[in-house]
């Protein structure tokens, strides 16, 4: 319990001031002619005093004690070496010493943040904060190996935060980094890769390394690199689709750990001139369409083959007669298949004209990145059906052999709203909204035929 005197003043200070001036001086004047002076400047102190109003305040008080936040880093870098049982250790002294002089030690145990959000240290210390009185917060500490990647929301703490730093002072760590990548590079032209080989911490002080690069799993090839400078290669990419480049370095002795040792380039090859082949199975109309399609770009270079009869049609008229240019199926389904950026199947089916090992061909293409699209109608849900030859691997859908003939309007999947060949379809198609009632799908026709398929790879976009 503490007592103390508090005053509130019925005057404001200034005034109380005047009327303590004012009797003083009264009674210095009137000291010197009549009796009775002191007892009127004890009651002129008693008027003084009574003015400012004193009290006698009396308290219980119930000291709280200072809180201390510890935030401890136990993510996966912490696996290295023998960090964590540091880290613990540390933890579990700073705490008991805290406690031992009266201190509230709030902790939180931080791990790795979800998916790649890695070490958010600093988030797990602004919750700390926001659930401790900030008048009582008297300093944070983290425990860590120094790696966070939340360091822009360091929260505003009024007291000192220390860092305990886990690990030695000879510890380091090799790292691969490649700084500058392009996404895509045309075919048989040089692009620039910005690589880096860093050290961080007591590293060995190696002036060059050795660095490996290697293309889709091939046989490495090996070169000197600088160690903590940018070193620039020119790379070609050797062939279309995605080009998978891997470098790395040999492991060192005492490094902590060689997973950052290697590093992987994703770049996809493209030509200056798009090479496409379509195969059409019979004449029809359509085909016009798609030769005004494909050529309308310069920048397309098409090959287009029709079968103007099946092996089984016998009607006497003679092969020169209907073909132009004999269909070269070999060269092009052996030799020159990976030479195209996009394989067109229009209205083909099964007839024996292109061999298995020619459409096996085709789905080895199709895996290793190439393209193919298959434009069918009825012919798809039958026995003759692509699906039905080794092409049916490398499909998205599986036909269930029913062909619903019936109108319906097609519409613009969830996913197809994000695809750039679908996203801008029904934009081009207004709804047909009548006076007086809702839109009943987008403005084109009713299309009067589906195959049915079962999804089972991919996205629908349509």
């Amino acid at each position: 319990m503490t007592t103390s005197v508090v005053f509130d003043p019925l005057m404001t200070p200034l005034q109380i001031a005047v009327v303590g001036a004012t009797v003083i001086a009264v009674l210095v004047l009137t000291a010197r002619r009549l009796p009775g002076a002191w007892p009127r400047a004890l009651a002129g102190a008693v008027i003084v005093t009574a003015l400012a109003n004193p009290s006698i305040q009396r308290e219980e008080r119930e000291p709280f004690p200072d809180i201390v936040l510890l935030a401890v880093d136990e993510s996966a870098s912490q696996g290295l070496s023998d960090r964590r049982a540091h880290t613990g250790e540390a933890a579990a002294r700073v705490s008991a010493d805290l406690e031992a002089m009266g201190v509230e030690v709030r902790t939180a145990t931080v791990g790795d943040g979800p998916g790649d959000a890695g070490t958010e240290l600093m988030t797990a210390l602004s919750d700390l904060k926001s659930d401790a009185p900030q008048s009582r917060v008297a300093g944070a500490i983290l425990v860590t190996d120094g790696l966070v990647h939340d360091a822009g929301r360091e929260p505003e703490i009024p007291a000192p935060v220390n860092v305990l730093l886990s690990g030695r002072r000879t510890d380091w760590d090799r790292r691969l980094i490649i700084k500058n990548a392009p996404a895509f590079a045309i075919i048989g032209e040089d692009v620039p890769l910005t690589l880096r080989v860093q050290d961080r911490g007591a590293g060995p002080g190696d002036a060059e390394v050795e660095v490996e690069i290697s293309v889709d799993g091939g046989s490495p090839r090996s070169f000197m690199a600088p160690v903590g400078r940018d070193i620039e290669l020119q790379f070609q990419p050797p062939h279309g689709g995605l080009n998978v480049v891997r470098f790395a370095t040999p492991p060192a002795e005492g490094e902590l750990t060689d997973r950052n040792n290697a590093a992987v380039a994703r770049i996809n090859g493209v030509r200056d001139r798009l090479r496409v082949l379509l195969i059409s199975g019979e004449p029809h109309a359509g085909q016009r369409t798609w030769r005004n399609l494909l050529k309308s770009d310069a920048s397309v270079d098409l090959v287009h083959f029709t079968i103007l009869r099946p092996p089984e049609k016998l009607d006497g008229v003679p092969i020169t007669e209907l073909s132009l240019i004999s269909f070269p199926t070999r060269e092009l389904f052996l030799e020159k298949v990976d030479d195209f950026d996009l394989i067109i199947f229009d209205r083909y089916k099964r007839r024996g004209i292109l061999p298995q090992v020619y459409l096996d061909n085709v789905k080895r293409y199709i895996f290793d990145g190439g393209a193919v699209l298959i434009a069918a109608g009825p012919d798809f849900a039958s026995a003759d059906s692509l699906f039905r030859s080794p092409l049916g691997e490398a499909l998205p859908a599986a036909p269930t052999s029913l062909v619903i003939e019936e109108g319906f309007k097609p519409l613009v999947s969830e996913v197809g709203g994000r695809h750039p060949v679908t996203a801008e379809l029904e934009s081009l198609a207004p709804a047909n909204v009548a006076e007086g009632s809702e839109a009943d799908g987008p403005g084109w026709g009713r299309w009067l035929r589906q195959v049915e398929l079962e999804l089972t790879s991919g996205h629908a976009v349509m």
